[in-house]
């Protein structure tokens, strides 16, 4: 049988960024990337209806799939990060959100992942699948993915990193302070916090009361870490918040730290039930995850662009009956790529994503008033020492 259009199409455009020892493994990458895009499935097997172009039997073909999840020499340098680089070019000098963040597969692997959020979902740069009970990771653990994170970042970009409190570290801090990055990361009540006037306090003890919020700037912790804290308790959330940032404090610190939620949450959610459902592929090893995550990131890096692209042609009424864009870019780069399939078209050419901000898909108007709606407090407390 001929090769299927869509996978002619893709390794043509992959190409042209992705080089490889062996062209064999850019072949199946992109046959690959056009069996998830179809299948949206993270189980091997779901692909098998999309690769019967080739002249073998399907325990043949599981076989073939399953050598390439797991050969050491497929690995995100070669294979996806010329993509984010070619994709993220014409993003230069602009301040970009980071969020940074860890998913448990089976209490037995943890993903380490840092993530470019933007238009609702997050764009991956860096991560790393480790063998490892807990959610919970150690500074030397992650660093590795920062560094490579690091490496991605358009020039002149002003990147601030977000992240909940089990990355409460000072090592981390440090670190993102002598990069000339900012950043804001969620901590727990029992942090010690040195005030400004010298004196030295339990998170717990500064909370601010239902309702309101206490700013504390000045203030150090984990020893020599200067930076500033906000406390805010209002009745919307489970738990008063507190964050450390490197920020100007105001209110708008939870604006910006609330920004982690909306990237990396529906992200993870794709992964799992939402879209792809990779606990139905069963793989147990680190590195063959890593390498499934992986392609399954390549699959949605193409899906977002190709989901821009039909809304900078102004196709998107032909996929989403929503009054406002009611699916995200995955799910409209997805359904493109179907469309294209069914109809026997060209795919676009995959074009470096121009810089813009663009609001996050909203099913109902009602959905869209919750997203806007502004949280207000009865009293704001700064304090100065």
């Amino acid at each position: 049988m001929s090769t299927p259009q869509l996978h002619r199409q893709l390794l043509d455009q992959l190409s042209q960024w992705i080089i490889p020892k062996d062209q064999r493994h850019l072949k199946n990458c992109a046959e690959i990337a056009a069996a998830i895009l179809q299948s949206e499935s993270a189980c091997l097997a779901h692909w098998l209806p999309y690769l019967t172009h080739r002249s073998c039997l399907a325990r043949a073909q599981m076989q073939r799939l399953s050598y390439f999840i797991h050969n050491p020499a497929i690995c995100q340098e070669i294979f996806y990060r010329p993509l984010v680089q070619h994709f993220l070019q014409d993003w230069k000098e602009q301040e970009l959100t980071l969020v940074m963040d860890t998913s448990m597969f089976w209490d037995t692997y943890c993903l380490i992942e840092v993530c470019l959020a933007w238009g609702g979902r997050s764009i991956t740069l860096s991560q790393t699948v480790i063998e490892h009970g807990s959610a919970m990771v150690g500074f030397d653990q992650y660093l590795p993915v920062l560094e490579a994170a690091k490496a991605l970042l358009p020039a002149g970009s002003h990147p601030t990193l977000l992240a909940d409190r089990g990355f409460e570290h000072g090592d981390l801090m440090r670190w993102l302070t002598k990069q000339g990055w900012d950043w804001a990361i969620r901590v727990k009540s029992d942090l010690l916090v040195t005030l400004g006037n010298g004196r030295q306090r339990s998170l717990h003890e500064l909370f601010a009361l239902p309702e309101e919020v206490n700013l504390y700037p000045g203030v150090k912790v984990l020893e020599d870490v200067e930076c500033n804290l906000g406390t805010a308790n209002f009745s919307g959330a489970q738990e008063p918040w507190a964050v450390l940032t490197s920020t100007k404090l105001s209110l708008q610190t939870f604006r910006l730290y609330g920004e982690r939620f909306g990237g990396i949450e529906p992200h993870y959610k794709d992964y799992k039930s939402g879209t792809f459902d990779i606990l139905k592929s069963k793989i147990r090893d680190a590195k063959a995850l890593g390498n499934l995550l992986m392609m399954l990131e390549i699959a949605q890096l193409l899906a977002i662009r190709i989901g821009l692209i039909v809304i900078e042609t102004e196709k998107r009424s032909i996929l989403d009956w929503h009054w406002d864009r009611g699916l995200s870019l995955l799910q409209l780069g997805i359904r493109e790529v179907k469309r294209i399939c069914y109809n026997a078209l060209m795919l676009p050419r995959l074009v470096p994503i121009p810089w813009s901000k663009i609001r996050p898909a909203c099913a109902s108007r009602k959905k869209r008033e919750k997203l806007d709606k502004q949280v207000e407090f009865s009293r704001v407390n700064m304090f100065s020492f």
